[in-house]
């Protein structure tokens, strides 16, 4: 089978118009045979991380790169005349390139340049390449597009540009007609783009513009779409009947902007448009993205390393804890304890992980804040409760270290890290986190984005409005009987490793199933039956889809190097402030630590009776 690969192609991180997640990525590439495939979402570079570790994983190479939203005027300008964005295509050639391809996003966020979305004009994109990157453009909506419908003149000039700023060998010219069909523009723009090609000495790419994986994902797609526009299928048919052009339209005309194979390319383009696309994927290394812990370096007293000062702490706990507190017998136990847990801690690295921690708690206990006592698995570390990040001591209660950390898990190529979530009081949250970005550098802490996804009754909800054929009350009837997804977590943690998915609706057809009966039901092969059947499915298959994006409510992000250098800054239009532009997991892929300060109200309300009781007390002693 003769090869192609996709260089232009969008993941479900182009929110509410891509589709496709990187495991479906990565299974139509090994249908089509295809050794390699690009990421290019708009705006962002979120879904790089899983996008590269599941391709990596199933042996393809990840290409990455992204599609910049490029403003007409300078990016500064912030009005209607200059609100219109165009848009281009860059790759990363290599490992500099990753970290050029990082920095370009994080300006575009800068909030000089945000407006509505993360841009840059293109003066501004060539005072930030560095060699290392590969540009095209070409395809409807490209700037060059653009310019080659409204004053073909200007092309040459363009392509002129565009070749010094990328390197006369890394900008090529992009040819469309995938959806020749049904937008005969392609054809009209990919005729000047090959007359130019010849004029101006520039190869020309062949690409799709891939939204999802298969060609039958296009109906899932499009009801992305129509929760994006705020629309039905049916409003939609109406438009394209009457002739009526509106967004994205073109994803509701054809079911064309998939990832095709090489015999779908070679109907439309030349062998030369094909090996031209190949070469790019020839230039492009297989490079490494991820990095081990960087740790920031916790600055010890005199005479100590990390590894030193964290025994010096547990030390001074076993005195204060457990010397005269515990029984004299169970001290052997104790001593055991905690020198496997510093020998398993310290063997991965992790001494700077739990000094910064407890001195957080130790700056949130200095000022008379009231801390919680620790959750979840981290109460089963003897050495959190002697060093004061944890109040519970874990032995009298059979509780785990190895539920809570187990040195099996790190690799030679990846050290696992450890899960502590610090509860504080939620009026001095921000307080903590400023007191962490003064001692470790502003540049080197921020909080972090989250995406929300389709989940359950929201997604059956988001495909029943799409269709409109089911009332608000009917909906809501069905939906019902649809749990919330914290309420059965341990039951869809157990359904994901015995089935490798974990789906609330699937799972609510399987326990409700006599109250969901007359919509939809499992049948005895397994697959579903009933008259909302093959809507019930479709929203099995859009579970998991992100919608948006915020910032996350707890995580705070810590590295030992500039967060910018290591992952993209995006901008938080709330702040106004610069946050790590990707999620908790793949942050910690790149090597960012990753706390989670949670702020919880009852602390709060047990300070604020504190404090009464503190004034009732004094008040009674002046009386």
């Amino acid at each position: 089978m003769k090869n192609y690969t996709c260089l232009h192609s969008h993941s479900h991180y182009s929110l509410l118009d891509g589709l496709s997640k990187p495991d479906q990525i990565v299974a139509r590439c090994k249908k089509i045979g295809a050794k390699s495939c690009s990421l290019t979402d708009h705006g962002t570079i979120a879904g790089t991380v899983k996008f590269y570790n599941t391709m990596t994983k199933a042996g393809i190479k990840p290409i990455l790169g992204c599609e910049l939203y490029i403003s007409s005027q300078d990016s500064t300008i912030k009005d209607a005349s200059n609100k219109k964005l165009s848009h281009l295509v860059i790759l990363a050639k290599n490992k500099k390139g990753w970290q050029n391809l990082i920095k370009i996003v994080s300006e575009s966020n800068k909030p000089e340049n945000y407006y509505y979305k993360p841009r840059l004009d293109l003066k501004k994109l060539g005072s930030l390449l560095d060699g290392n990157m590969i540009g095209f453009a070409g395809h409807l909506g490209s700037t060059l597009s653009n310019i080659i419908q409204n004053d073909e003149s200007k092309a040459i000039e363009h392509i002129d540009f565009m070749k010094e700023i990328f390197g006369k060998d890394n900008f090529f010219l992009e040819a469309q007609l995938m959806d020749k069909e049904y937008n005969p523009d392609q054809i009209i723009v990919t005729d000047k783009i090959r007359s130019l090609a010849q004029l101006t000495k520039t190869k020309v790419i062949c690409t799709p513009d891939a939204h999802y994986a298969e060609k039958e994902d296009s109906a899932d797609q499009r009801i992305l779409l129509c929760t994006n526009l705020k629309t039905t299928i049916a409003e939609v048919n109406k438009k394209i009947i009457e002739e009526e052009s509106f967004g994205m339209d073109c994803f509701f005309r054809s079911d064309n902007y998939h990832i095709p194979d090489y015999e779908e390319m070679r109907t439309n383009h030349t062998d030369e448009e094909i090996d031209n696309t190949n070469l790019i994927d020839s230039m492009i290394e297989h490079y490494n993205i991820n990095n081990k812990p960087l740790l920031p370096n916790f600055e010890c007293p005199k005479g100590f390393d990390q590894d030193t000062y964290l025994r010096q702490l547990c030390r001074e706990g076993w005195k204060r804890l457990i010397d005269s507190n515990v029984a004299k017998d169970k001290h052997t136990l104790y001593a055991d304890r905690i020198k496997y847990e510093l020998e398993v801690l310290q063997g991965a690295g992790l001494s700077s992980y739990f000094l910064i921690l407890q001195d957080v708690l130790k700056f949130v206990r200095s000022n008379g804040w009231l801390p919680g006592p620790g959750r979840g698995s981290a109460a089963g570390c003897f050495t959190s409760y002697l060093v004061g990040i944890t109040s519970i001591d874990p032995i009298p209660y059979d509780l785990l270290f190895d539920r809570f950390y187990n040195a099996g898990r790190n690799t030679a190529d990846h050290i696992s890290m450890p899960d502590i979530d610090i509860d504080v009081p939620i009026n001095k949250r921000e307080e903590i986190i400023q007191y962490i970005k003064n001692k470790y550098g502003h540049d080197k802490v921020s909080q972090m984005i989250t995406f929300n996804t389709m989940k359950g009754r929201g997604a059956l909800k988001d495909v029943f409005r799409a269709y409109g054929n089911i009332s608000f009350e009917e909906m809501n009837k069905i939906t019902k009987f649809i749990p919330d997804e914290a309420k059965i977590a341990d039951e869809l943690q157990e359904m994901k490793e015995e089935t490798g998915e974990a789906s609330i609706i699937r799972w609510a057809l399987e326990n409700n199933s006599k109250d969901l009966a007359q919509w939809c039901f499992i049948q005895e092969d397994g697959t579903l039956g009933g008259p909302l059947a093959k809507r019930f499915e479709q929203a099995i298959r859009l579970e998991g889809t992100k919608t948006n994006q915020s910032k996350h409510a707890a995580g705070v992000a810590i590295s030992s190097m500039p967060l910018g250098d290591i992952c993209p800054m995006v901008y938080d239009s709330k702040t106004g402030q610069p946050i790590a532009g990707m999620e908790m997991a793949d942050l910690e892929s790149l090597g960012i630590i990753k706390f989670d300060v949670l702020g919880v109200a009852v602390l709060d309300k047990i300070m604020a009776i504190q404090d009464l009781l503190e004034k009732e007390q004094s008040n009674a002693c002046a009386v």
